[in-house]
C-alpha cells in the first residue's frame, strides 16, 4: 500500500498531452496566395498530408479537438476522426488565421515582386498589420486567450486534446510553451509537424 506521501508524489507526475498541429495543404498554399480568412479547402496533396498525421496519431488517447471556424481545419480533422469518431468537437474563432485584410487573395510572388519594400513588413512583421488586416500582436493575444482556457478545461476534466490551427495561430502557442523569442516564430515554419506537450494535472 501506498503511504500519503507517495500518493503525492505519484499525483504530481500525472499529465495530459495536447497535440497542436497546422491545417495540411490548401488551394490557397499551393499557389502561394494570402489566405487568411478566405476558405479555402484542402487539395489533394492536403488530403494526403492530412491522413499522414491521422495515421501518426491514430493510437493515441485524444479526448477533445479544437479548430478554428475556416474549413481547412475541419478537413484536416476530418481524417483524425477516422480513429477517433468519439472526439469533442469544438471551433473557436480566436484560433482563425491571422487577417491579412487587402492583401487576401492576392499572389504572395506578384505582391514582393511589386512591392519589395512592403512585403516582408506585411508578410513576417510581428508588430505591423497589413492594411485593413491584424497585427501578430492581436494574434497572439487572443490566440493566448484561447490557450488558457484550454488549459484549464484539460486540467478539469483531466483529457487530452488537439488544437488544429493555421500557421500564424500556432506561433503564440510554440512560443508559450517552447520559450520562443519573437524573432523565432516569426521565421519558423509549423506545417508538415505534430508538435506535443504534457500538461501537469
Amino acid at each position: 500500500m501506498l503511504s500519503n506521501s507517495n500518493l503525492m508524489k505519484k499525483s504530481r507526475g500525472i499529465s495530459k498531452t495536447l497535440y497542436v498541429l497546422t491545417h495540411t495543404e490548401t488551394y490557397d498554399n499551393n499557389h502561394r496566395i494570402f489566405s487568411g480568412w478566405r476558405d479555402s479547402v484542402l487539395t489533394k496533396l492536403g488530403h494526403q498530408q492530412a491522413e499522414a498525421h491521422a495515421q501518426k496519431l491514430k493510437k493515441q488517447d485524444i479526448d477533445i479537438a479544437f479548430i478554428s471556424p475556416l474549413k481547412r481545419t475541419r478537413q484536416t480533422l476530418k481524417h483524425i476522426l477516422k480513429f477517433h469518431p468519439e472526439i469533442k468537437i469544438y471551433a473557436d474563432k480566436r484560433l482563425i488565421e491571422r487577417h491579412y485584410g487587402k492583401l487576401e487573395g492576392k499572389s504572395k510572388p506578384k505582391y514582393k515582386l511589386e512591392h519589395s519594400d512592403l512585403y516582408p513588413i506585411y508578410h513576417r512583421s510581428y508588430n505591423t498589420p497589413p492594411p485593413g488586416g491584424e497585427s501578430m500582436i492581436s494574434v497572439e493575444k487572443r490566440v493566448l486567450r484561447f490557450l488558457r482556457e484550454v488549459l484549464v478545461a484539460m486540467k478539469k476534466q483531466k483529457v487530452n486534446a488537439i488544437i488544429i490551427g493555421h500557421n500564424n495561430s500556432i506561433r503564440p502557442i510554440r512560443k508559450f510553451f517552447e520559450k520562443l523569442t519573437t524573432k523565432q516564430i516569426m521565421t519558423t515554419d509549423n506545417r508538415h509537424k505534430i508538435f506535443r506537450y504534457k500538461i501537469r494535472l
